[in-house]
């Protein structure tokens, strides 16, 4: 039986397989264990070339080890992740700023093109002679409707006509010059009165939706469908109420209800457009689409001040 006096401080770890093993192993052993040291031996493992399942590299640190000095897995993982942080973050940021400048150029532009309307609305209603002219030359008003559904489609349905500069603010100007002799041109022929009227009232308006449409957790883009059918109701409606003009004469109470009806249409309209272009929500715009954003706001909100009108004028 040996003696305990000399009995082994530690036990040997156990070495993996297919690394050779530390040289005082191979030395001849006598009939009794050797007097060991009182410390454990250092790391003079050598620099081995690879075994079974084992990667090049330095194994005399620990194995455990975690460090990024013996690269381990734990250490690839780590930076692995702190550069794909770092990526993602760069990709957000760049993300935020490039949607926070097409949301700028969508309301700078809407706000160009409402002054423009506002200026040439207050030309035709308060200057006589103007007024009077777009009174005597209707079919203006016809040729001006045929420019806007044409540039409209062209803005709406060629992605790389409203994406391309110039072609885009060239076909953005002459929509907005259309638009804004129809706008003119109902003022013109409903009065100065019922033409001011209805613009305050689409200002304000335009600001509660737009407010509620920015707070409210409801979301209107998941609506499309709602409004593509209720936009196909009001348009036949329109068409019936034309006929009842055309056979029985003007009638000022389905005017001011089919009136009040296009506001409400326009007005979910805005709401729905306003969540598109300010994100967040099911359904979004790109941030190369702010021209297309543009146009969307100010037609909802142009077409509310036709409406508007002529709830104004079947008033009064």
């Amino acid at each position: 039986m040996a003696d305990p006096r000399f009995q082994t401080p530690y036990n040997e770890p156990p070495y993996p397989y297919g690394l050779p093993p530390p040289p005082h192993l191979n030395a001849p052993q006598g009939p009794y264990p050797t007097q060991p040291p009182h410390s454990y031996p250092p790391n003079i493992g050598p620099q081995w070339q690879g075994g079974d399942g084992y990667p090049y590299g330095n194994y005399n640190e620990n194995p455990h080890s975690n460090s990024n000095n013996i690269g381990g897995e734990g250490g690839r993982m780590e930076n692995q992740f702190a550069a794909s942080s770092f990526s993602d973050k760069k990709i957000r940021h760049a993300f935020i700023r490039k949607a926070s400048y097409s949301l700028s150029m969508v309301y700078f532009t809407l706000s160009v093109q409402l002054l423009f309307t506002f200026g040439i609305v207050c030309i035709f209603c308060l200057i006589k002679p103007v007024t009077i002219w777009v009174r005597r030359n209707p079919w203006f008003y016809y040729l001006a409707y045929a420019i806007f559904f044409v540039t409209y489609l062209v803005l709406g349905c060629i992605v790389s006509v409203r994406r391309r500069f110039p072609g885009n603010y060239i076909c953005l100007t002459v929509f907005t010059l259309a638009l804004s002799y129809m706008a003119g041109s109902i003022g013109a022929f409903y009065g100065a009165e019922a033409a001011l009227i209805s613009v305050a009232l689409t200002f304000a308006l335009c600001i509660c939706i737009t407010l509620f449409a920015m707070q409210t957790r409801f979301d209107f883009t998941m609506c499309s469908g709602f409004l593509f059918v209720f936009s196909c109701v009001v348009m036949l409606t329109g068409i019936a109420i034309m006929i009842v003009y055309f056979v029985l004469g003007p009638n000022k109470i389905l005017q001011g209800v089919y009136s009040g009806i296009l506001t409400l249409l326009f007005g979910l309209y805005l709401a729905y457009d306003t969540q598109l272009i300010m994100g967040g929500r099911e359904f979004e715009l790109e941030p190369e689409e702010y021209i297309f954003g543009a146009m969307q706001l100010y037609v909802d909100v142009v077409f509310m001040f036709m409406a508007i009108a002529g709830i104004a004028r079947a008033a009064s």
